[in-house]
């Protein structure tokens, strides 16, 4: 009789471990607690009947069986990821699912998507929005794609384009630029100088990919990091700080290109001439064998189209 495996979050839980040699870093790829990481490691470990860590003041080593056993778990979990892509593939030909950062899919995506169902009547879409935060620039992996795409055909994340082996599409360039309720600055310019005594809005999105607020980055592009602004509220997404920013909480400096519908109904402007370049931007990643089934090719050929139009 097979040895019984023991529970698959566990086992989760240890290979992230090991290969990060972080319970904090281990708890946020996977989405949950370092306490919750730490209890299924505990629970491997009483299990196998050893230590798999050993934890010192600076971080974590592997016990010989633990460096032992890691490759085959990697290699396990990556067979699994490539089951469920099969069974999806074969049991739903028409079902189409995509993996979206969530101020994209908010932002972008939605007011968008009529388009394509229109278009494809016969195609079902399920989206799911990932909160998982993709590697900053220079750290993407083919780990990092197959994590996004375990459960799903295609993804589109914040990214510098890096995933080595996957097919890529930089779809859409991103710019930082401030952004304010339209009657609170009329239909005039403004200058830097205009900021003083408004209230910002920070968009953390930038802070969480690379550490770079919006507003220290667009300030210093302005030549105006001298001004003393009077600073506001703190959002954790993009679509919450183009709401607030709509709602005349403040000024937010974010990307203009997920602000199409606000800026379209005049409930934003940018009032400012700058718009400064990232060097991240939202890209498609899909694998070659997702993309030789028809509805994979249909949604991505209509997101590539889409990402092209020129602005109204």
């Amino acid at each position: 009789m097979a040895d019984r495996l023991p529970p698959l979050n566990a086992l989760r839980a240890f290979e992230a471990v090991a290969r990060l040699l972080s319970v904090k870093k281990a708890a946020a790829e996977l989405n949950v607690t370092p306490a919750a990481v730490s209890h299924q490691i505990k629970l491997l470990e009483n299990l196998a009947g050893r230590a798999l860590l050993i934890r010192k003041p600076r971080g974590i080593e592997l016990t010989d069986a633990a460096r032992a056993a890691l490759p085959h778990l990697a290699a396990g979990f990556e067979r699994l990821a490539l089951a469920v892509r099969e069974l999806r593939d074969t049991s739903a030909a028409s079902t189409l699912t995509v993996s979206v950062a969530p101020s994209f899919a908010a932002c972008w995506l939605m007011p968008r998507l009529h388009r394509f169902l229109t278009a494809q009547p016969d195609i079902d879409v399920r989206i799911t929005a990932r909160t998982r935060q993709s590697t900053a620039v220079g750290g993407q992996s083919r780990r990092e794609a197959d994590a996004w795409l375990t459960d799903a055909d295609v993804a589109v994340l914040l990214s510098d384009g890096e995933f080595p082996g996957f097919h890529v599409e930089r779809l859409v360039p991103l710019t930082v630029t401030p952004m304010t309720n339209s009657r609170r600055v009329g239909r005039g310019k403004l200058t830097p100088a205009d900021l003083r005594g408004m209230t910002l809005i920070h968009d953390d999105m930038g802070k969480l990919y690379d550490g770079k607020d919006f507003w220290a980055l667009w300030l210093e592009a302005a030549g105006a990091t001298h001004l003393k602004l009077k600073h506001g509220a703190q959002l954790s997404h993009t679509v919450l700080a183009l709401e607030a920013a709509a709602e005349g909480v403040g000024i937010v400096a974010t990307s203009p290109e997920l602000a199409k519908p606000q800026l379209d109904s005049k409930r934003l402007t940018a009032p400012f001439d700058l718009r400064v370049e990232l060097p991240y931007a939202y890209y498609l990643i899909a694998t070659e064998e997702a993309l030789k089934r028809a509805p994979v090719r249909a949604f991505t050929d209509w997101l590539a189209a889409e990402a092209s139009l020129k602005p109204q």
